[in-house]
């Protein structure tokens, strides 16, 4: 079974309920190996709004790839998710970052995640759980994490687990 990186986020509603929710859900779908802690970040792009949680999965599964994204937008429709504005606040955003070494472009997904590189809210979960899993041939999580800035590894913070 592929092994799929999942990253989790929410910052409308009792937003750690709702990954707790998320997670169950998503037991529903494979096989979680792993669960990172819960962490507290800052918003990216759209700012004028509530901090997120945040967490990551790592979950052996069957499923396709593109059946597993519209398994985890229905776990976000259940949640109450609404996309109203891009980047905006959300009761549950689940991205897929990785599914195995699968390299996929299309307008419905692209994989890897094509920013996750990028964004410390998905790196500094992921490397709890899978430090050396490859996003690309050349760089892996930890690698990506290490390359974050100090300002941006500031602004995320541990809270303690999603289930408590």
């Amino acid at each position: 079974m592929p092994t799929v990186l999942i990253s989790l986020g929410s910052n409308l509603g009792d937003s750690r309920q709702l990954l707790q929710a998320a997670v169950s859900g998503i037991a529903q779908l494979g096989q979680v190996q792993a669960q990172s802690a819960l962490y507290r970040t800052k918003p990216v792009g759209f700012t004028a709004q509530p901090d997120f949680l945040n967490a990551a999965l790592q979950l052996d599964t069957q499923l396709a790839p593109l059946e597993l994204l519209h398994r985890l937008q229905a776990l976000e429709l259940a949640a109450g998710r609404q996309r109203l504005v891009h980047w905006g606040p959300r009761t549950l955003d689940l991205d897929m970052i990785a599914y195995g070494n699968v390299v996929q472009n299309s307008p419905e997904l692209s994989l890897p995640h094509p920013r996750a590189c990028e964004r410390a809210f998905v790196l500094v979960p992921l490397n709890e759980i899978a430090p050396n899993f490859m996003l690309t041939p050349k760089l892996s999580v930890s690698a990506a994490c290490r390359a974050l800035s100090a300002a941006a590894l500031a602004e995320v913070v541990k809270i303690g687990r999603i289930g408590n």
